[in-house]
């Protein structure tokens, strides 16, 4: 087959298509969302039918995915790693249920949280559900480890964990291609109550999965993503996973000197684990996210073997592994290549100029302060969250993806007012709309901003799912219609919109203001189009 430069993501997607995908469900998030919008654009996606548009969110992706791998079909679904907290209910329970068609759940990790709110690490998930995972070191193994992982879930009937990170993801390498298998027909279980999770039933399947466990470590010792490498200096064996090995090489471009312990499938391959131990005086694991693999040796070696990493501190507890970090982890000196000029200044990122999000905090901003002192505003996961950011300053809190609602209800219950809310198009319909029930539920006094730029533009300008029905969505949620106002953030609209804003927070119960007007990038690239 043909040989390709391809991105981490994009060689997971063209794995994806040539092994037999039906679907790909996911909900845009760096560092995952070019593995959808590769297979969106595929010529191959439209000639078979495959099903590419964006989920509300990463739970109703994982839900759809686990309905096509009832219906006997692959799928795969994608999202960045705080999306596995969002669809984390299903992705659990799948574990239980098992699967008929292949699906396979890729977590995009963001380690030094380039744009991000944390650094959890996905493999504790995986760990969690008790699946196999997989963590490539580079974009062939993201390739060979997606095109044969539909295979082998379904031979384990378990969907299989995938964690990438954000240097994987985004970057390039030459990619062989397999061939191209069709894609399964409809199928069905033997088992007629496999996915009915009533207690009496899910305790049988779950004793099953625990069954699998021994069979899912001799499946990661006979992996060939996990290798044994000898070398001739014991002091020191190296754990490397994913990434971490390849940055282990780059400073023994002639071969390491101590053994070496690649590490691309979990669980933990307990056999060259062991080979490992019993061989070296100390233990290193180079791991690029958090302390994973360094806490469970921990937890099964004891105290008989010395085992370092970021929990020692010979690697730094956050932020992301690279060259010269592993480079200092084993005693080689440290050169950069690189320095930053002194004359360069660090450019924070802002809101574009002309961006309606920007007349909305400033009308906002300029009414709250010159009349409200002691208002709060809680924001949310978008563009507009960079309102925090001068010259606007006009935000309290960004936590997760919906939470600017219900936490203006939970200040307002705590007798804070004005309590306001300042949440996307987007992110209102990934998990916005069940805060805004509790609103009407308890007829809370909230001000909530929609900001409706119509797209997903923090993450590239994706299809939103309440692209022309937000009126519709919150007047079926119970907001009063006449406390549902639109306006167009421009400066000429200015004084509408201060009394409007004026009028709803005066107003005691629950008023839903959407400023819309289009993303300007999204916009402009029409333009560039026609």
């Amino acid at each position: 087959m043909s040989k390709q430069l391809l991105l981490g993501d994009e060689a997971i997607a063209q794995a994806a298509l040539d092994a037999g995908l039906s679907g790909v469900y996911a909900y845009p998030g760096t560092p995952s969302t070019e593995i959808t919008e590769y297979i969106q654009t595929a010529a191959i996606t439209a000639e078979k039918g495959i099903h590419n548009r964006w989920c509300s969110n990463e739970k109703t992706a994982m839900e759809a995915a686990l309905g096509m791998s009832f219906a006997g079909k692959r799928s795969l679904v994608c999202m960045k790693h705080v999306g596995m907290n969002v669809a984390a209910d299903c992705f659990i329970n799948s574990a239980v249920t098992g699967v008929k068609g292949g699906i396979i759940v890729v977590a995009a990790d963001d380690p030094s949280m380039h744009s991000s709110q944390n650094e959890q690490d996905s493999r504790f998930y995986g760990d969690f559900a008790l699946i196999p995972m997989y963590e490539p070191s580079n974009q062939q193994e993201a390739y060979d480890m997606v095109y044969n992982g539909f295979a082998f879930s379904e031979q384990t009937g378990e969907p299989l964990l995938m964690r990438m990170v954000t240097r994987l993801a985004h970057s390039r390498s030459g990619v062989e291609r397999k061939a191209q298998q069709t894609q399964n027909r409809v199928s069905f279980s033997d088992d007629p109550r496999q996915f009915i999770l009533l207690p009496g039933n899910a305790r049988k399947r779950y004793k099953l999965l625990l069954q699998h466990q021994d069979d899912f470590v001799k499946a990661s010792e006979n992996s060939p993503y996990n290798k044994y490498i000898d070398g001739p200096n014991k002091k020191l064996g190296i754990i490397a996973c994913g990434i971490g090995y390849n940055y282990l090489m780059e400073n023994y471009p002639e071969g390491c000197e101590f053994p070496v312990l690649k590490i691309g499938q979990y669980p933990l391959p307990k056999k060259q684990l062991m080979q490992l131990v019993e061989a070296c005086d100390e233990i290193l694991v180079l791991e690029d996210g958090q302390p994973f693999v360094e806490k469970q040796l921990k937890g099964c070696l004891g105290i008989g073997v010395k085992v370092k990493g970021r929990l020692d501190g010979t690697l730094s507890q956050d932020g992301e592994l690279n060259p010269d970090s592993v480079a200092r982890a084993v005693g080689k000196e440290n050169k950069a290549e690189f320095a930053v000029p002194s004359l360069v200044e660090m450019r924070p990122p802002a809101l574009c100029e002309g961006c309606g999000h920007r007349d909305m905090y400033t009308v906002l901003t300029e009414v709250l302060r010159a009349e409200y002192p002691s208002h709060k505003v809680f924001s949310d996961i978008g563009c507009y969250t960079l309102g925090a950011n001068a010259p606007f300053n006009a935000i309290d809190s960004c936590v997760d993806m919906g939470a600017s609602i219900t936490m203006a209800k939970g200040a307002s219950d705590a007798g804070v007012h004005p309590a306001v809310a300042v949440i996307g198009d987007s992110t209102f319909t990934h998990s916005g709309m069940t805060g805004l029930l509790d609103c009407v539920n308890e007829n809370a006094n909230v001000t909530i901003v929609i900001s409706d730029n119509e797209t997903t533009a923090m993450t590239g300008g994706q299809d939103s799912a309440g692209t022309g029905r937000l009126e519709a969505i919150c007047a079926g949620i119970g907001v009063a219609p006449e406390h549902i106002r639109v306006v167009v953030p421009l400066k000429k609209n200015y004084e509408e919109m201060r009394q409007i804003i004026r009028e709803e927070i005066e107003y005691r119960g629950v008023s839903v203001i959407i400023p819309r007007r289009e993303c300007i990038q999204t916009l402009a690239r029409k333009k560039r189009n026609k």
